[in-house]
């Protein structure tokens, strides 16, 4: 049962502080509808009964879901190979992100990846001592990755990194201020920590019912603000936070949001016959746009925001 009130409203994940304003309901049963449809996947299950979403906004900006629930390792299993077949992600796709990241590695450095995936990342870095962990892609047997998650990791590897990545991986967590803490835990003092998270206003967060910017995959949409104060609350100092550009990877995205006739503000789901259609709409002109256009050109919004930050002495 869902008790939320929006007169009490829940705390902001990364300060704790309440939430400013609730921005709307979002009910379990559209979501489940939505995964269904698009993706062919059951997010009922990971849901566990909880019947609607409020989707909040913090002091910093940032975009959260209450509950924030994850995905079960079914949902993740699943997905993970309907995004391939879907074509939203491959294997050997060097993202941006990736590529900015790698800027600020140094030959030789110890490095730890968060929830890697398929270690694309690794491919810009092979100079480094890389360690990747997941618990979702062992099954592939990829090499120097581990069926870890990072609080188990630590318990042998704390302070051991001289810098710590997670790409698109805290807005999925239920609890990032302390994914981030771990991060910083398992960083040498003065190491890097590098964080990749999807961003608000941007067009992933206009497309009309984006399933993928929804619970149980994301449970947060974040800001320069939200980035910053999550890492000086754990002692690490800002050194950059980047736009990260649309690349081959992504840029479907870019042009769904284009080619939708309804583009999201302050409603972000809605199960009116008008949204499914306009996206529908996106979905298909966005896709024949990407095959036409490819790459978009150059936005100050982008894909999403890349922190670099420096654990403290």
């Amino acid at each position: 049962m869902d008790t939320t009130d929006p007169l009490n409203p829940p705390p902001c994940p990364i300060t704790g502080a309440p939430a400013v304003r609730h921005i709307q309901w979002v009910p379990a049963r559209l979501l489940i509808k939505l995964w269904r449809a698009g993706m062919g996947l059951e997010a009922g299950p990971s849901f566990a009964g909880q019947e609607r979403f409020g989707l909040w906004l913090s002091p910093t900006g940032l975009h959260f879901f209450d509950p924030m629930i994850e995905g079960d390792l079914a949902f993740y299993a699943r997905f993970h190979t309907g995004a391939l077949r879907r074509q939203l992600w491959a294997p050997g796709c060097i993202r941006r992100d990736f590529e900015l990241a790698a800027r600020s590695i140094t030959p030789g450095a110890r490095l730890l990846e968060v929830d890697c995936g398929f270690a694309e990342f690794r491919r810009l870095i092979p100079k480094t001592r890389y360690t990747g962990l997941d618990t979702y892609f062992m099954a592939g047997g990829v090499a120097d990755v581990r069926n870890q998650t990072l609080r188990e990791h630590l318990a042998e590897h704390a302070g051991s990194y001289d810098a710590v990545c997670a790409f698109q991986v805290l807005e999925r967590m239920a609890a990032p201020s302390e994914a981030f803490a771990d991060m910083v835990r398992a960083a040498r003092p003065g190491g890097l920590l590098i964080v990749g998270v999807p961003h608000v206003p941007s067009a992933q967060t206009r497309i009309p019912n984006n399933m993928l910017n929804a619970p149980p995959y994301r449970q947060s949409w974040w800001t320069r603000a939200a980035l910053t104060l999550l890492a000086e609350r754990h002692g690490a100092t800002v050194m950059r936070i980047d736009n990260v550009p649309w690349g081959s990877c992504d840029a479907v995205f870019h042009w769904i949001e284009r080619c939708s006739p309804i583009r999201c503000g302050d409603i972000y789901y809605d199960g009116a016959l008008s949204w499914r259609a306009a996206a529908f709409a996106g979905r298909v002109g966005g896709r024949l746009m990407h095959a036409w256009r490819r790459t978009p050109p150059p936005s100050d919004e982008g894909v999403g925001l890349l922190m670099v930050a420096r654990r403290g002495r």
